[in-house]
């Protein structure tokens, strides 16, 4: 895909201070007291290129803190006025687009449960058109990449130039470690097939707390993202929103002196040359696996069929458990993660599946309809 961006957005824009590029800013706006000390705060840094703020909030429960809404964005023209920083806010329908703009702020973000629904996305795009200011798109809530493009490209239609995407990880059933589970060959994947698209990364929604902030935010460093958004407050354990995740303007600074910061390039020939007899290795195994994945299809295809002539159901959950839990054990004894484990597994077990489907319901199609004529 290719889409015409203008990617000075953060590799040569004015506001760039140092990699990775930076936004951040408390979870919502409380007060302009709140607001301001907490943007001298950050200015203060020198490594901020854009304050944000939360001016309108979509909870999940009602009667809980939504934002000031209108005077909030005031407060945010006072500190681009005073502090010199450009300043952001997330929109949520076209009224929040007028509104914001016609206060001057110079960077929104669609958030991830706008993003999820393409007709809100469409009204965004089209109260963005003929305006020049900057865009980021979060990830939807669901792991869906083409949901993801698709909103991506409805803000580009629009005329959108300075376009960016921000992975802020995925809702989950499941209760784990963080608040919302990473899934990073999603993010992987987009840049990928958008190349030249900026990508930063939330840790801040990714975690949850700020127990976990600085390992989310140097992973994400470490796959060459462009830049992070990190919550700041002035007063974290008072914040009316998302409290636990934030962190003061000195504790980010101590996090930030703390990354480490890679090349994402070499052009040292010999590296080059050690890589390039790795990757061929890599190139050989990944043929193996292919060859590996079609015998084991293939004799998943034949239990179908012994499975279709005994009228015996396809998922057998007492065997699939058994498949789980030996695989987990063997491949933790060989250093590999369970995560790997569990995704690689269900993948190969839904994939089974269809095999078995398509053999079970073959000619069922074909019977029915000629009954039906």
């Amino acid at each position: 895909m290719v889409l015409n961006l203008d990617t000075s957005l953060i590799r040569e824009w004015d506001g760039y201070k140092a990699r990775p590029f930076l936004i951040s800013g408390p979870c919502s706006a409380e007060t302009e007291e709140q607001v301001l000390e907490t943007a001298r705060e950050l200015a203060s840094l020198n490594r901020v290129s854009i304050f944000r703020a939360g001016i309108w909030k979509p909870r999940t429960r009602p009667n809980t803190f939504e934002g000031v809404g209108i005077p909030g964005l005031k407060w945010l023209r006072t500190v681009k006025k005073e502090t010199g920083l450009p300043v952001a806010t997330e929109v949520a329908n076209e009224k929040h687009v007028y509104e914001a703009l016609k206060y001057g702020i110079d960077m929104l973000w669609i958030g991830a449960r706008t993003s999820v629904n393409p007709f809100t996305v469409q009204e965004i795009a089209d109260a963005l058109k003929g305006v020049d200011v900057m865009v980021f798109v979060k990830n939807p809530i669901n792991p869906d990449i083409e949901l993801w493009i698709g909103a991506i490209e409805r803000v580009a239609k629009a005329g959108i130039k300075r376009l960016g995407a921000i992975h802020r990880g995925f809702s989950s059933y499941e209760k784990t470690t963080y608040r919302n589970q990473p899934n990073w060959q999603i993010p992987i994947e987009l840049r990928r097939r958008i190349p030249d698209l900026p990508i930063i990364c939330d840790p801040s929604h990714i975690s949850g707390s700020r127990e976990y902030l600085y390992e989310i935010s140097q992973k994400a460093m470490d796959l060459n993202f462009d830049g992070l958004m990190i919550e700041s407050h002035i007063n974290p354990d008072k914040a009316l929103s998302d409290a636990s995740q934030q962190l003061t303007p000195n504790d980010l600074k101590e996090l930030l002196s703390r990354l480490i910061l890679r090349n994402a390039s070499t052009t040292d020939p010999k590296l080059l040359d050690v890589l390039g007899e790795l990757r061929q290795q890599i190139d050989i195994y990944d043929d193996h696996l292919i060859d590996l994945m079609e015998q084991r299809m293939k004799v998943s295809e034949t239990i179908g069929l012994y499975k279709k002539e005994n009228n015996i159901t396809i998922l057998q959950t007492v065997r699939w458990d058994e498949v789980v839990k030996k695989a987990m054990k063997k491949g933790l004894a060989k250093g590999l993660s369970a995560e790997l484990i569990d995704n690689v597994f269900k993948a190969i077990h839904q994939e089974s599946i269809n095999c078995q489907m398509k053999v079970m319901n073959k000619g069922i199609e074909n019977h029915n309809h000629t009954e039906n004529k």
